[in-house]
């Protein structure tokens, strides 16, 4: 009785307040009533109306009862919001900050404008450079100062509040300053010609700063609220090395203002974070790139309702969720991962709660990073795939050697994790945005850092440096080095649709230098072609292009861009460089530095050169173009040392020619050019390719042996031998008679051996092998020429060698004993 009891009262009481709240809304409802009341009682004993009051009123009251259900609804969902969403709820009170603001003003000028300055250079430029205006054809920043004014913060006072776990510190932001200088050097685009100065003297950023400690105050995250007030002023300068007068230009203004703001907006308002890093320790290094491994593990907790949610829903989400219509082995999910130009994706899964597994090698061009993680949803025989949702993942290089990772987390929290050393793995659960629910689990390891001193980040459980072999690097000059490229291999490349096929070689670029590998043929190929170029200085990266060869036309499979900072002397990078734009495929890469000295790079010449030699040897070329109709080439070697020219015995028919012929100049530093021509018994020559070698660098009795790409063709390389021939008696080798008889002996033989097939070709009658075996005849009386100047030179060596000791013999022996020497120089 008394549960009977109080649920009628709470009935009433309920009743009452319905009623209380619906005459504050009508006031004109006491009114009403009477009237109704007066209507009611004409129907009943004066006329009838009709049954239909009744009913609008029943209409009326549901209506006015249903509008108040939705306004307590809306209440408490706007308090929930607020308590949830936003936790803003005080646990300071507010505070002004007068005292932090005077004491930012004493170490602004000296600490902060300083370091701020040389940090915001290089982003304003890399960014004035990516959006530039259409009135701008290129920009150069010439002087970039912050001023003496620094921001003020907390002018409305400061406060900290909680939003789950996480403490957060919310205070005003407000710069305006006049006294900046930031000058810009336009080289303007038609109709405007020549170049313009733009100095930026004044700026306005307004806005609320959120401050929130990670990592147990390793680090601050800081965003705004929400977007700025960005206000810029411009002037415009004239002189110096502008060659318009000062003439204000349309429409420059807001373009700074739309980058800045669009800058501020996708880095640093909420949800997006930077970071602000506090190691106990200061290495003192700049990370210019990295290497990281991204695991894509499983998502889970998804569900037709963060589905239905997506922004592209038109195949699949008409009538109901999205297990009712499809169920849950028809859905398909798979996960696209960006860090930069750079983009790899997941094998596509069935399920609502689907496992990838998917492991990716990616490649940082900076000391910081995004990953982007992208989630899309499709059914098997659709041509379309729809967005669901998406998060990301920044990285960061922190001066102690050490690795951040930082993401958003459930209701605008913050997930932060660090790795103290190369190697290690993090594992992070990060949510959707976008979406109601859903969560990715991945797992990341950097490999390594790279430094701009040359060394880089190991894996090792302290974190330490690898140190360069020969000596710190950081005294290494950007020029005056040699770089050996060894393109590798290349693995998981994009094939064809249709066919499957795939015809693979790639385009690289290095400053003015631009050289393309042969063509492989495999997704899998095997290049191993070795290129050789001066370092540039500037910070010039090496950007690659793999292509697959077409008929009409070659199709880009992929690029991609690799630092060139930081190599060591003779120490060989070897790295596989993952190809962006594609959502497969890698390239192998050995990169080394060779500095040449110049003491060894004189050596032999001036004085000294006229008594050393060039020996070459031409073993082999491969791949070369088909000079024939059918699709061959009859090639041989036309060398050009300076004035002198010599060339090699003709090969016919094949695009992988063997000559193994050694040629010799004098060591005069003259030139030496290499031209592969195709042999034509009654047509002029045709050339198939040409190179320069460069030996005036190369160490003494040294022989040195590459692969040197041809030039002026498609394909093709030459397979030499080269050596700087120096007569100090010390090093020579070839005075030993034993090797100077056998291959004076080989001379012999071959040659007697081409005599006889020469009759027997006679004999035959064949024209086209006996005009080869008499090219090679030619050749053999060459070298043969060659080996007895050699030969004479070694002599009159040996001969002087012999004198000078037979002099030092005589003035070290008794003068009774200097007759019975004395024979010897009669006898020579």
């Amino acid at each position: 009785m008394l549960r009977i009891r109080r649920k009628a009262l709470l009935k009433v009481e309920e009743a009452l307040k319905f009623s209380n709240q619906l005459l504050a809304e009508k006031p004109f409802l006491p009114f009403l009533i009477p009237l109704v009341f007066v209507v009611w009682c004409i129907e009943r004993w004066l006329f009838t109306f009709s049954n239909w009051v009744p009913l609008v009123v029943a209409v009326w009251a549901t209506v006015q009862y249903y509008s108040y259900q939705r306004q307590i609804l809306v209440e408490d969902l706007n308090k929930k919001w607020k308590r949830v969403v936003l936790s803003t709820s005080p646990i300071t009170p507010v505070e002004h900050c007068e005292w932090l603001n005077k004491l930012f003003l004493e170490v602004w000028l000296n600490y902060f404008n300083p370091k701020f300055s040389k940090r915001f250079s290089s982003m304003v430029e890399k960014r004035l450079r990516q959006n530039k205006s259409k009135l701008i054809e290129k920009v150069e920043l010439l002087e970039f100062s912050l001023g003496s004014c620094p921001p003020s913060l907390g002018l409305q006072g400061t406060s900290w509040s909680t939003l789950g776990d996480q403490q957060i510190m919310r205070l005003g932001f407000d710069w305006d300053t006049s006294d900046m200088s930031i000058m810009l050097l336009a080289k303007l685009a038609k109709p405007f010609k020549g170049t313009a100065r733009i100095v930026i003297n004044s700026l306005h950023i307004k806005g609320d700063l959120l401050l929130m400690p990670a990592l147990e105050g390793r680090a601050i995250l800081y965003s705004f609220v929400s977007t700025p007030e960005v206000r810029i002023g411009i002037a415009f300068g004239s002189g110096g090395s502008q060659s318009l007068p000062a003439t204000e230009l349309p429409g420059v203004s807001s373009w700074l203002v739309k980058i800045a703001t669009e800058t501020l907006v996708k880095t640093m308002v909420e949800p997006r974070r930077r970071c602000f890093s506090l190691p106990a320790v200061d290495l003192g290094k700049k990370a210019v790139g990295g290497i990281i491994h991204v695991s894509v593990i499983s998502a889970s907790k998804l569900s037709g309702n963060s589905f239905k949610g997506s922004p592209s829903k038109k195949l699949y989400y008409r009538n109901g969720s999205l297990e009712e219509k499809f169920g849950n082995k028809d859905l398909h999910t798979f996960v696209e991962v960006e860090l930069g130009q750079l983009t790899r994706r997941t094998d596509a899964i069935p399920g609502l709660n689907p496992r990838y597994d998917s492991t990716f090698n990616m490649v940082l061009h900076e000391d910081t990073g995004i990953l982007r993680f992208q989630l899309y949803v499709f059914t098997p025989g659709s041509v379309k795939y729809d967005f669901v949702g998406s998060c990301e993942i920044k990285i960061k290089y922190v001066a102690d050697d050490s690795s951040m990772f930082w993401a958003l987390g459930p209701d605008f929290g913050v997930i932060a994790a660090r790795a103290e050393f190369c190697g290690k793995e993090v594992e992070m659960v990060v949510p959707l945005e976008g979406v109601d629910s859903g969560e990715l689990r991945v797992k990341l390891v950097l490999k390594e850092w790279q430094f701009s001193d040359g060394t880089i980040s190991v894996n090792k459980f302290h974190g330490s440096s690898q140190q360069p072999a020969y000596g710190p690097s950081n005294h290494l000059l950007k020029t005056g080095r040699k770089i050996n490229l060894v393109v590798v291999e290349g693995r998981d490349l994009t094939t064809k649709e249709r066919t499957g096929k795939c015809d693979p070689y790639v385009k690289w670029q290095y400053g003015k230098v631009l050289q393309r590998t042969k063509t492989a043929h495999a997704s899998n190929p095997a290049w191993n072609q070795k290129f050789e170029f001066d370092e540039v200085g500037g910070g010039e990266c090496l950007m690659i292009k793999c292509y697959n060869e077409e008929i009409f036309g070659d199709d880009n499979i992929g690029s991609a861009r690799v630092n060139m900072e930081g190599l060591v002397d003779s120490v060989t990078r070897d790295i596989w460089v993952p190809l962006e734009k594609v959502n497969s495929g890698e390239v192998r890469l050995q990169i080394e530095a060779v500095r040449i000295g110049n003491s060894e790079g004189t050596k032999g010449s001036g004085a000294d050169s006229n008594n050393g030699w060039i020996e070459l040897v031409i073993i082999e070329a491969k791949d070369l173009i088909a000079a024939d109709i059918r699709g061959t080439s009859d090639p041989y070697v036309k060398v050009q040392y300076g004035n002198l020219k010599k060339r090699t015995k003709v090969v016919y028919k094949t695009l992988n020619p063997q000559w193994n012929q050694t040629l010799e100049f004098p060591d005069d530093g003259s030139p030496l050019e290499l031209h592969v021509k195709d042999h034509n018994a009654l047509l002029p020559a045709a050339s198939i390719g040409d190179c320069a070698v460069e030996y005036q660098r190369l160490p003494p009795n040294q022989m040195f042996d590459k692969w040197i790409p041809l030039g002026g063709v498609k394909g093709g390389e030459i397979h030499i031998q080269i050596t700087r021939k120096v007569p100090e008696w010390e090093k020579r080798t070839s005075l030993d008679s034993e090797a100077s008889l056998t291959k004076s002996h080989q001379l012999s033989s071959q040659i007697k051996e081409m005599i006889n097939n020469l009759q027997s070709l006679a004999d035959d009658s064949d024209e086209e092998e006996l005009s080869a075996s008499l090219s090679e005849l030619e050749s053999l009386q060459d070298m043969q020429e060659d080996y007895m100047v050699q030969l004479e030179t070694e002599q009159k060596l040996l001969i002087k060698k012999i004198k000078e000791l037979g002099q030092e013999i005589m003035n070290s022996t008794p003068n009774w004993s200097r007759r019975s020497y004395s024979g010897i120089g009669a006898v020579i």
